[in-house]
């Protein structure tokens, strides 16, 4: 009797069981019926497949836009107006600081070339003084201004000698600054900041002095820094080779920073390029504005009895590599890591300060924003 009732109640279950399961697949039969009823929306034709990443190439243009033509826009705008380029010369008299700036230049732009009746005092005290000239070469026009530190290094005590060159350069930021935070500030604000500092090492064959490392320490992280080494015909190819391997390990060892910074490369090709002329780096320099004939062809170069070093063969000396540093391949980078990292270091400084102490840096008062002193 209980073996018949199992069964019948096993019978009573399973019908409202299958009815279930048929009502879910009718339901799910009507929920699909209308999607299949549906037409899919086709896509708009399309000429080329579409680019997920947003960079539209030359291929995908349906023609000629004329974006190339920004760089003619750009070009002849900078030769009209024309832009600035302020160098640094450091180092103790009798090293050709004036020189190779001539050299640099071919023309006499440094002030003992511009000074008449110039005579050469060993100044007291450092001494900053600048002299400003326009070049034009092919139409593009620079306003050079060539800043020379006549005493440096040339005392017997020679302690903080440095400190007069750091105010100028952080007055130059504070000018800048100045004009920057006008209401009414000037469509170009004249740009007199520091963009190079060359640094003249005198050619001892020895190690980095003492000036020489403080120097460099205090000033490698407000301005761009350039080693050379003063009259490297001074020394035989094997004691300059010497010479530049200490100059490195010195600066390696006291944390040095010089121009081009690792941390400022912006891709592989200009890391390539920089590391190039980091190796190079104290360039061995000789500076000359007198010419001599060399196998029929005029050079610049220094003539001695047992020859002549020609300033531009870098088989004589290294003052090619500085020339293209300095002028031809990194001349705008100069100014750019001047601006972005350099000025605006200062900037942020100042700015915090000012904030702080609630400065109005506009007119160099005390005076506090009208929001604070009505809080």
């Amino acid at each position: 009797m209980r073996e018949d009732t199992a069964q019948e109640l096993d019978s009573e279950l399973e019908p409202p069981v299958r009815m279930e399961e048929e009502s879910e697949v009718e339901l799910q039969v009507e929920e699909e019926a209308p999607e299949v009823m549906k037409q899919p929306e086709q896509p708009p034709p399309c000429l080329s497949e579409p680019n997920t990443q947003g960079i539209i190439k030359g291929s995908d243009l349906f023609g000629y836009v004329g974006i190339e033509a920004v760089l003619d826009q750009m070009r002849r705008k900078t030769m009209k107006a024309g832009f600035e380029f302020n160098i640094m010369v450091v180092g103790q008299s009798g090293l050709g600081k004036s020189t190779l700036v001539n050299t640099l230049f071919k023309s006499k732009v440094s002030r003992k070339s511009c000074t008449p009746n110039y005579e050469e005092e060993i100044s007291k005290t450092v001494r900053l003084q600048s002299v400003s000239h326009t070049i034009e070469e092919k139409g593009v026009k620079m306003r050079l201004t060539v800043i020379d530190t006549p005493g440096f290094g040339d005392q017997i005590n020679n302690e903080n000698c440095w400190e007069p060159i750091v105010k100028y350069i952080n007055e130059q930021y504070e000018k800048y600054l100045k004009e920057e935070l006008h209401v009414n500030r000037k469509r170009r604000i004249p740009d007199t900041r520091v963009h190079c500092c060359v640094y003249f090492l005198p050619a001892t064959g020895h190690w980095l002095r003492p000036i020489d490392v403080e120097f460099m320490k205090r000033l490698g992280n407000i301005v761009s820094i350039v080693p050379v080494i003063a009259k490297a015909d001074t020394l035989t190819m094997e004691e300059r080779l010497e010479f530049k391997q200490r100059i490195k390990q010195g600066l390696q060892a006291n944390g040095i920073r010089v121009y081009p910074q690792k941390e400022y490369d912006e891709d592989a090709e200009e890391r390539i390029l920089n590391d190039r002329i980091r190796e190079s780096i104290p360039f061995a320099v000789v500076g000359t504005d007198k010419e001599h004939q060399v196998n029929g062809n005029k050079v610049l170069g220094r003539k001695t009895k047992w020859g002549i070093i020609e300033v531009e063969n870098v088989a004589h000396c290294e003052f090619a590599h500085l020339r293209d540093l300095l002028i031809r391949s990194h001349l705008q980078d100069l100014k750019d890591v001047t601006h972005n990292i350099h000025y605006e270091t200062y900037r942020v400084r100042r700015l915090n300060e000012s904030n702080a102490n609630g400065l109005s840096l506009e007119n160099g008062t005390a005076e506090k924003s009208e929001a604070e002193s009505q809080l």
